[in-house]
């Protein structure tokens, strides 16, 4: 497979395609980045990059990082994890308190907003120092020492807390968190804010791929735990939009609202996309077809 020509291709026609997204802005620093970013970067099983356009630019990857803290959560609580949060795709917004009411403080997923502070609280619980723990994490299956958090982001999202904040609370009435409210969510802000090139991201999803082993051959999960967080990437990791990225790309992945997208294909290859423009359900919308165009091209899905 001559991946170098094929994302050369897919760059140039994604680029063709018009868009009508627009950057975020419920998190006002990153409203400021440029929006006409975009790059890709593909790593094989094998361990060959290919990359394309910004993708050695970093970017804050928001909710695509809700991925490594369950992988993290997963690593030493194994199904336990699954007593406070489920695995079932939400059919709601992302940030959605209605959901989280009728199901009594159970959050449908770990991907959601809910389900992530949940996963937070139990980092917090576990951790000794929990966000240098956590980057630890990041920069130990990345391959890379210098990823880090934006401290500016971690600020902006700190200063306009107030839904996450309505959720983590919300939770502890349910009896759902353990810790402090703003304990967890200090956590939670700086594991969004986490910035990261497509290259980067994509070594860190690297052992996703290859049965829990990163890059650098470290276990990071057991092959049934990579199963599982796979599938729930599959059915949950682009919130109510995640059956149209089944449909269209047919590869498990998660999106972030920095416009980032992780994804891959099991004992193939993995791929990361970065555009910051996003469409109505808060996926980058150059992002999904460039995934498209990809999986197309290549042949190359779990389907």
């Amino acid at each position: 497979m001559n991946y170098e020509a094929i994302l050369q291709e897919v760059y140039q026609e994604a680029k063709m395609i018009p868009t009508i997204g627009n950057v975020s802005t419920s998190i006002p620093e990153l409203s400021k980045v440029d929006p006409d970013k975009f790059g890709i970067h593909l790593t094989t099983i094998d361990g060959e990059d290919y990359g394309v356009g910004d993708c050695n630019e970093k970017f804050s990857i928001q909710s695509v990082s809700k991925a490594l803290t369950v992988a993290l959560a997963f690593s030493f609580l194994d199904e336990k994890i699954w007593e406070r949060v489920g695995v079932e795709p939400s059919g709601s917004a992302f940030n959605s308190l209605v959901q989280l009411e009728y199901e009594k403080g159970i959050p449908r997923n770990p991907f959601i907003n809910a389900g992530a502070i949940v996963i937070a609280d139990m980092l917090v619980t576990h951790l000794k120092n929990p966000k240098q723990d956590f980057l630890d994490f990041i920069r130990l299956i990345s391959g890379s020492p210098t990823v880090d958090f934006n401290f500016k982001v971690a600020q902006s999202e700190k200063d306009f807390r107030f839904r996450n904040a309505a959720l983590a609370n919300f939770l502890k009435s349910f009896g759902n968190i353990s810790n402090d409210v703003e304990t967890v969510l200090d956590f939670y802000f700086y594991q969004c804010s986490i910035e990261m090139t497509c290259k980067e991201l994509a070594h860190a999803f690297f052992f996703l791929a290859n049965e829990g082993k990163t890059k650098s051959g470290a276990q990071v999960l057991a092959q049934s735990q990579v199963k599982r967080l796979n599938a729930l990437m599959q059915t949950c990791g682009f919130y109510d939009e995640s059956g149209e990225f089944t449909y269209k790309v047919g590869l498990p992945g998660k999106s972030g609202i920095g416009g980032g997208i992780a994804a891959l294909y099991p004992k193939n290859f993995v791929v990361a996309t970065w555009s910051p423009r996003l469409n109505e359900k808060g996926n980058s919308e150059l992002g999904m077809s460039a995934l498209e165009l990809l999986t197309t091209k290549t042949g190359m899905s779990i389907f």
